[in-house]
């Protein structure tokens, strides 16, 4: 998709009004036969079909409907008359069934059957920057995730990247929860760095990616040096990342109610349980700022429904009033699960803010 198309939609068309942008298809959509809409019998296609008769209700830069669902409509009217439109917005059964390429190679990082990483080797020479992969899953087992995210490891191999996607017990498994789950996180992170040499990598260059629960865990894993030396997390060096980027990311664990809604479960398994003085100071990145990181990216699709968009709205404001660099993307007519699919809308920001924490 040309680039401009996805700056328009995927980060500044909330930042500019957005009857800029309305003209173009406005003046196609109002011929009559709808002709941004002719292809496609997807949802894509509804959406730019409903696009063009608002317009044509209209005259061109006066439209007056909400800007959230402009954007979506508008973006997906002009992905089915560039010929790229997708399938419908990734259900969560659609998402289960999802299957990626196998790895490279697998490696373990402990003892116990979830604590491993899967290799996905670049091709080329050296040294390599490096992709840290955490999947989601509502930091449940039963949810799966890591074959979810294989293809988007896959994918950032193939552009010279050496990814390494961590399994990690879930709070529905043995050790798991906290502190566990934590220590498998910072145990696979020393696991890399000692690959170093062996597999040609640029530490100065890891960026970090996560999706929803592992979207947490990455962001926690950013902020690691606030850890309170009292703390079982308690690491002196730990592994810095570059950058980190958060796919429907839940970032504040004391926000009970939006934890709640997104996975049923009591964040309290998720920080030791309110006994602990202070427990959000070591586990939830809202009360970690700010992160050790050059670059914080948020990206949501606008139709996710776990983490909505305005979910990493106030953790975003106060890491920038804490001194990082954030930015936020809202990828219209994107689910949940689509911010993992590399067929989606939301593939091409994420590859893109991939590269540019990279090579900064």
């Amino acid at each position: 998709m040309p680039r401009d198309v996805l700056n328009v939609f995927g980060e500044e068309i909330y930042e500019q009004s957005i009857y800029r942008y309305v003209a173009p298809t406005s003046q196609a959509c109002h011929g009559g036969d709808f002709p941004c809409c002719r292809r496609g019998a997807s949802i894509a296609a509804d959406f730019a079909r409903t696009s063009c008769m608002m317009m044509r209700m209209a005259p061109p830069l006066r439209l007056h409907i909400p800007q959230r669902l402009a954007a979506s409509l508008l973006f997906a009217c002009l992905l089915v008359a560039r010929g790229e439109s997708h399938a419908r917005p990734l259900t969560l059964q659609g998402y289960m069934q999802m299957r990626g390429p196998p790895a490279d190679e697998r490696i373990a990082y402990g003892q116990a059957p979830a604590q491993f990483l899967e290799y996905f080797r670049p091709s080329g020479r050296g040294p390599f920057p490096v992709v840290v992969i955490i999947h989601g899953g509502c930091w449940l087992h039963e949810f799966g995730g890591l074959r979810q995210v294989a293809s988007m490891a896959r994918e950032f191999a193939r552009k010279g990247f050496a990814v390494y996607s961590i399994e990690y017990r879930g709070i529905d498994q043995a050790g798991g929860g906290y502190p566990g789950t934590y220590d498998d996180i910072a145990s696979a992170l020393d696991s890399i760095s000692k690959l170093q040499k062996r597999d040609d990598l640029d530490l100065g260059r890891i960026v970090g990616v996560g999706h929803s629960a592992g979207a947490q865990l990455i962001l926690w894993a950013a902020g690691r040096n606030r850890m309170p030396n009292d703390s079982p997390l308690f690491d002196a060096h730990p592994v810095m990342l570059h950058a980190v980027i958060g796919l429907g990311a839940l970032p504040d664990l004391g926000n009970r109610p939006a934890i709640q809604n997104a996975c049923g479960i009591a964040p309290e398994a998720l920080y030791g349980g309110s006994q602990r003085a202070d427990a959000l100071r070591d586990t939830s990145p809202a009360a970690m700022l700010p992160l050790d990181t050059h670059r914080i990216v948020l990206i949501n699709g606008s139709l996710d429904t776990v983490s909505p968009p305005e979910a990493v709205t106030g953790f975003s404001k106060a890491a920038k009033q804490r001194g990082n660099t954030v930015k936020v993307i809202e990828v219209p007519a994107a689910s949940h699960y689509d911010e993992v699919s590399t067929s989606s809308p939301v593939w091409h920001p994420l590859l893109q803010a991939v590269q540019d924490s990279a090579s900064e």
